[in-house]
């Protein structure tokens, strides 16, 4: 009796992370680079702050949404009455069940990710005010996938702001709610983000004078050089 083959696992997906501050245009250019991977033949999802969909899996989809209506989807007066210590534990189990349930099997399976809610920007905001709470964000932060290319969108807060008009109180680190709040902040989070980046591996555009399409072709560019992902 002559043996057969086993099929060949398949190759593993990539995930491509963008960040940067509020108004950088971070899920507008991970849209495109979704549709342009999928229209390209790359099986890709686009993973953001409410994708709670577990494939197959009804029990631990409606769990999942449950935990994002915890996280995401409550009272700001509730919000600001539990304080930053019980927010970033609720963050962190959000994170790693998204990662367990969503991000890994994707990949495991060969599907690209493009993921438009990664923590850097969550351990940005803990470094705002160095302390123990950015130490321990660190440390539950520390097990996430690690992306193959994070592509960090550089726009200083004033430009920022000009793009988005309106802000939340969260956009602020609830320090105020005027522009100069808003910029003080994000410039504040722009220097760590700028921090990490300085460990190596992310690309970095600036796109203070650039447009969509632009910045878009850029980072294309960077798929197609870096993970072999021609778009």
């Amino acid at each position: 009796m002559t043996g057969t083959t086993p099929p060949a696992a398949p190759t593993r997906g990539r995930e491509i992370t963008v960040t940067g501050i509020d108004g950088a245009g971070k899920s507008t250019l991970a849209a495109r680079l979704h549709q342009a991977l999928n229209d390209a033949g790359q099986p890709t999802v686009l993973i953001g702050k409410h994708t709670t969909t577990v494939p197959m899996d009804e029990d631990l989809s409606a769990y999942l949404d449950r935990v994002n209506a915890v996280v995401y989807r409550r009272d700001a007066r509730v919000a600001r009455t539990c304080g930053d210590h019980y927010w970033l534990l609720q963050l962190a189990a959000w994170y790693a069940l998204q990662d367990r349930l969503v991000i890994q099997p994707a990949l495991a399976a060969g599907t690209h990710v493009i993921l438009d809610n990664a923590h850097h920007k969550i351990l940005a905001r803990y470094a705002v005010n160095p302390g123990p709470l950015t130490r321990l964000a660190e440390q539950v932060f520390a097990h996430l996938t690690e992306p193959d290319l994070v592509i960090f969108l550089q726009i200083g807060a004033q430009e920022a702001l000009a793009r988005k008009g309106t802000f939340s109180s969260l956009e602020t680190g609830h320090s105020g709610d005027g522009d100069a709040d808003f910029v003080c902040y994000q410039d504040a989070v722009l220097a760590q983000l700028r921090k990490q980046e300085q460990q190596g591996g992310w690309l970095s555009v600036d796109v203070t004078d650039l447009d969509r399409e632009t910045v878009f072709k850029t980072a294309a560019a960077a798929l197609a050089d870096r993970l072999q992902l021609p778009i």
